[in-house]
């Protein structure tokens, strides 16, 4: 009898693996749409749908492994952190999808929001939040809308070798800043920007993008806290921006 793997669980959605199927439950089924639209959408390789209930949606499971994990090291290959690379300036090439996705000026009163519950709440020491407040706001400038998938973090890319065979969950996908998702990518795996970058094949901010990683770890810490997940990987992050500027 194949046992059920609980993937990922808090009170939106929940992620279970079934021998090769993944079934993902989500209750918000514009979100589930949303996502569903995205892969037919994207020219990257995604999960095969087996069939749809909602509020469960039924993925075929990806051949490989997961690039990495948040916060633990990453036992592939540079070549193959190249070729993720290589498919995100693919999809960045795309059409753009209809989600319009956040603008500067929202994501600027979103992180104002979020620093201030860090500090009033002492989830994080008010001048790690302060600095990296001040990082972040160089990630706000006007940007040319691509096709981001959103939520592009190693989790999320599953490679064979040197070989990228799909792309996980795309319920954030929409218009968006191309270095968003490079920073996704290679955040608290900034050890492989290089190789990302020499896949993506074209010039960068790069301070822009490591501003995004102080931007999308600070968004995201009271989330991860309030839905029971450990915010390290992202606290790290915080930290080693200090000394990068």
């Amino acid at each position: 009898m194949e046992e059920v793997e609980i993937i990922v669980a808090h009170h939106e959605r929940a992620t279970l693996r079934v021998g090769d199927v993944f079934l993902k439950v989500d209750t918000d089924q514009a979100r589930a749409d949303a996502e569903v639209a995205a892969m037919a959408l994207a020219p990257v390789p995604t999960p095969e749908i087996r069939w749809r209930k909602p509020p469960v949606l039924a993925l075929a499971a990806l051949r490989g492994r997961e690039l990495g994990r948040p916060g633990t090291p990453s036992a592939a290959s540079s070549e193959a952190w190249a070729a993720a690379g290589a498919a995100a300036r693919k999809l960045h090439e795309a059409p753009l999808p209809p989600s319009p996705g956040w603008n500067p000026d929202e994501l600027a009163a979103d992180l104002d929001r979020e620093c201030a519950w860090l500090i009033a709440n002492d989830a994080l020491p008010a001048g790690l939040v302060t600095r990296n407040h001040q990082i972040a706001k160089a990630a706000l400038r006007p940007w040319t809308p691509v096709f981001t998938h959103g939520d592009l973090q190693v989790a999320h890319v599953f490679v064979e070798g040197d070989e990228v065979t799909g792309i996980l969950d795309w319920s954030e996908a929409a218009q968006g800043d191309a270095l968003f998702d490079l920073a996704a990518l290679t955040l608290a795996h900034q050890e492989h920007l290089s190789d990302v970058l020499a896949g993506y094949g074209t010039d960068v901010d790069l301070d822009a993008l490591r501003a995004w990683w102080s931007l999308r770890s600070l968004r995201v810490v009271h989330w991860l806290i309030g839905h029971g997940f450990d915010p390290a990987p992202e606290v790290a992050v915080l930290e080693a921006q200090l000394f990068q500027y």
